[in-house]
């Protein structure tokens, strides 16, 4: 049994687009690659060839990779969540207690994570750590580095 990929609908939406680029767009460029290669002759020593033929592979991976998301997607509705715990579509304000250092996470679906924005999974150890728990609360997070205890300063929508 699949995976339920947990998503907003702005993040069906981006993964749609994506992947009706990857179809249209990507495939065209990636035949364009391979036709081109090809024209410089013998394929057995072309390593033009076989770069436009892996990224032509990678191509349709991520193309099948965004399909399975899409036809597993749930979609939860952010004006449901409340804000008494953290849940997926929480935006959570912590700080860590060792070092005062506050952050700001949104709980996403593992499809819409991007760290580097604060988006973070609900699968990853903080966002685990923190699903469930409320404002007040301290958890703790085990990291390569040791344990991390992180305070919930807030919880919002």
């Amino acid at each position: 049994m699949l995976q339920e990929t947990l998503l907003t609908a702005e993040g069906l939406k981006q993964l749609q687009d994506e992947l009706e680029q990857l179809k249209t767009v990507g495939r065209k460029e990636a035949a364009e690659k391979i036709k081109v290669a090809r024209s410089y002759g013998d394929l057995s020593e072309n390593s033009e060839y076989d770069e436009a033929m892996s990224d032509q592979a990678k191509l349709e991976a991520r193309i099948s990779e965004i399909e399975n998301l899409i036809k597993n997607a749930k979609i939860y509705d952010e004006n449901a969540i409340g804000t008494e715990a953290v849940h997926i579509g929480s935006k959570v304000t912590v700080t860590n207690t060792a070092k005062k250092k506050k952050m700001e996470f949104k709980i996403v679906g593992f499809a819409q994570a991007d760290p580097a924005n604060g988006k973070i999974s609900d699968e990853s150890p903080i966002g685990k750590a923190l699903i469930g728990h409320k404002v007040g609360n301290k958890v703790e997070v085990e990291t390569p580095n040791g344990v991390v205890v992180y305070k919930i300063n807030s919880i919002d929508k």
